[in-house]
C-alpha cells in the first residue's frame, strides 16, 4: 500500500499537519476504492508514506474514528470504518440538549425533517411495495395496536416497521437519513420527558394505513397516512415548546 504525499502538498498552508494527514488518509481511501472493513496501512507506513510525525497520524486517526471513517481493532490494525450516520446522531442529540428551553423546539425540528423525508420519498416507497405483502410488517402493526390499546408505546415495533418498509427503496441516503433522525428522536425524547401521545391508537392505525397504501400502490393515501402518523407528536411538541417559552 502506498500513501501519496501529493494531497497534503495541495492543502492550504493554515491547515495543521494533523488536518493535512486526515485529508490524505481520506483521499487514500477514496482513490484506492476501499470499502468498510478493508485494511488500512499501519501507523508506521502512514508516517513514512506521508512524511509526518507519529503524533500527527494518531491525532488524525482519532478524529477519523470519531467520524466513523476509520476503525482501530487493537492487535489487528486499522480498517475503513462503517462511515455511518452515528456521529451526526450524537451531534444532533447533544444539540437538542444544549440549550435548556429550546430542547422541545429542537426535537420538533427533527420530527418535521423525518416527516418531510417520508413525504418526499412517498412515491419511491409505494413503487417498491406495490403488489407486495409482508406478513412481518402486518405482525408488527398488530403488536402496535395491541400495545396502544393498553396505552403503551411501541418503539421497537416502530423502528422495525420503518426499517423494513424502507429496505426495498434504492436510495441508500434516504434510508440512512431516516434511520439517523429516528435515532435522534428516540434518544432525545425520553430525556426530555416527552409523554407517550394520548392518541397512540391513532398513531398505530396510521402505521397500518401506511402499509396498506404502500401495498395497494396508492401514493396519496400513503402521504395522508404519513401526516396522520406524525400529527400527534408534532401537536404535542408544539404545545410543549410554547409552554416552555411562557
Amino acid at each position: 500500500m502506498k500513501l501519496k504525499q501529493t494531497p497534503m502538498a495541495t492543502l492550504a498552508k493554515p491547515a495543521s499537519q494533523a488536518v493535512s494527514t486526515m485529508t490524505a488518509i481520506k483521499d487514500y481511501i477514496i482513490q484506492s476504492n476501499l470499502q468498510p472493513g478493508d485494511p488500512l496501512p499501519t501507523e508506521s507506513q502512514m508516517c513514512e508514506g506521508l512524511g509526518v510525525s507519529r503524533s500527527s497520524v494518531r491525532e488524525a486517526v482519532r478524529t477519523l474514528m470519531a467520524l466513523d471513517i476509520v476503525e482501530v481493532r487493537h492487535g489487528h490494525g486499522m480498517f475503513v470504518g462503517q462511515v455511518s450516520m452515528h456521529p451526526m446522531v450524537e451531534s444532533l442529540v447533544f444539540r437538542g440538549m444544549l440549550n435548556p428551553g429550546d430542547d422541545f423546539r429542537s426535537l420538533l425540528e427533527v420530527v418535521e425533517v423525518r416527516q418531510s423525508l417520508d413525504l418526499a420519498f412517498a412515491g419511491s416507497v409505494v413503487d417498491a411495495w406495490k403488489g407486495r405483502e409482508s406478513p412481518e410488517l402486518h405482525d408488527a402493526v398488530d403488536q402496535m395496536e395491541r400495545l396502544s390499546e393498553q396505552g403503551k408505546g411501541f418503539p421497537e415495533q416502530d423502528r422495525f416497521f420503518h426499517s423494513k418498509l424502507l429496505k426495498p427503496v434504492t436510495n441508500q441516503m434516504f434510508r440512512q437519513l431516516t434511520e439517523a433522525f429516528w435515532d435522534v428522536h428516540t434518544l432525545t425524547a425520553p430525556r426530555l420527558g416527552v409523554p407517550t401521545p394520548v392518541d397512540v391508537q391513532d398513531t398505530a392505525k396510521a402505521h397500518r394505513d401506511m402499509l396498506l397504501a404502500a401495498e395497494q400502490g396508492d401514493v396519496d393515501a400513503y402521504r395522508d397516512a404519513v401526516h396522520a402518523h406524525f400529527a400527534p407528536l408534532i401537536r404535542n411538541l408544539q404545545g410543549a415548546a410554547k409552554q416552555a417559552k411562557s
